[in-house]
């Protein structure tokens, strides 16, 4: 059936089925999706968009970095960007790519498919002598996803230097957009014109700019789910050697500091303002704290591990304990960062 869908729609992707989430997640557990699909380039996926069904749950993901799948898996397709849109080059400013004429001799703009790893962007942006991009060699996962979630660390935020992105809808209709369309916050990413898209709603839906795994909401009228395809990045020219050192020393930093050498998808839960999530944990004597083969990393408080063999229920247990342990004894709600989907 999957074989003659694809015919019919000249797809020239790969298109799968029953396809496990365990494989295609950081965390490396969770069950399967009954469709998985990779695109070839940006053509392809708007032609496979175009065919789904409407109402069909529709998820995309980079490399699942911050992405928990529960054990149920998940009902609908899955679309894997990161196998595909991996185009990275450099521009000169322009008004086209959203900068002004008058930055040319100041600064430079780095292209990238939402599919490219966050710290190739970041080793990119260095050898063609841009900086402030160095953060983002310490973002475990895609562009997509830093846009998503307006991902950061070592006090720098992706959309700090966005001048322009591509997106595209569940209908395959791509659009560009400028960074006065979004409301940019703290891990918070939304399309401004999403609030209040269907007026005969009582309880209009905020748009969720998918990356690692951002869910697809109810079929409407009009389209209002969209995902990001590419980005424009706007940033000064420097010394490209002192960029390259730096990123030696912030992955360096991160090696030390965090448990890479086990399965985890990066910091489980944001930062409450003015505090951060390690230290409560931390405080609460819950390092170490295990259910199954998932534990609260004795390393960093705020990464939860897979010790081999770990079940999406059993990380999932240990994120809400740590949650209720740290309400009870602290009183602060912690957000989860990454996110949880399918069924149990």
């Amino acid at each position: 059936m999957m074989a003659a869908l694809k015919r019919l729609m000249h797809l020239r992707g790969e298109l799968l089925e029953e396809v496990s989430m365990a494989r295609h997640v950081s965390w490396r557990a969770g069950g399967p999706v009954e469709r998985f699909y990779t695109p070839v380039d940006v053509d392809d996926l708007s032609l496979f968009l175009q065919g789904l069904p409407p109402g069909e749950p529709l998820y995309f993901i980079g490399l699942g970095s911050n992405l928990l799948v529960r054990d149920g898996g998940l009902r609908g397709t899955v679309v894997h960007l990161h196998a595909a849109l991996k185009d990275i080059h450099f521009e000169a400013c322009h008004p086209r790519n959203g900068c002004d004429e008058r930055d040319v001799a100041s600064h430079g703009v780095v292209y990238a498919q939402a599919g490219v790893a966050s710290p190739k962007v970041a080793r990119f942006a260095a050898n063609h002598d841009l900086v402030g991009a160095e953060f983002l060699a310490g973002i475990p996962g895609t562009l997509g996803g830093a846009l998503a979630m307006n991902a950061g660390c070592y006090g720098h935020e992706t959309w700090e230097f966005v001048s322009q992105v591509q997106t595209i809808d569940r209908y395959g209709q791509v659009a560009l957009r400028t960074p006065a369309e979004f409301e940019v916050g703290y891990r918070h990413v939304e399309l401004r014109s999403a609030k209040g898209v269907d007026a005969q709603s009582p309880h209009p839906t905020p748009l969720p700019l998918a990356g690692e795994g951002a869910n697809e909401r109810c079929a409407q009228p009009k389209p209002i789910d969209e995902w990001f395809l590419a980005a424009w990045l706007r940033l000064p020219k420097g010394d490209g050697a002192a960029s390259r050192e730096q990123i030696k020393q912030l992955l360096a930093k991160r090696i030390a500091s965090q448990p890479l050498n086990l399965p985890n998808a990066g910091s489980v839960f944001r930062n409450p303002p003015g505090d951060h999530a390690a230290r409560l944990i931390e405080g609460c004597g819950l390092k170490g704290r295990q259910i199954g083969q998932a534990q609260v990393s004795e390393k960093h408080a705020n990464f939860i591990v897979n010790l081999g063999g770990a079940s999406a229920s059993d990380i999932e247990a240990l994120i809400e304990t740590v949650q209720q342990t740290v309400l009870d004894k602290t009183g602060v709600q912690l957000q989860r960062e990454v996110r949880v989907i399918g069924d149990k």
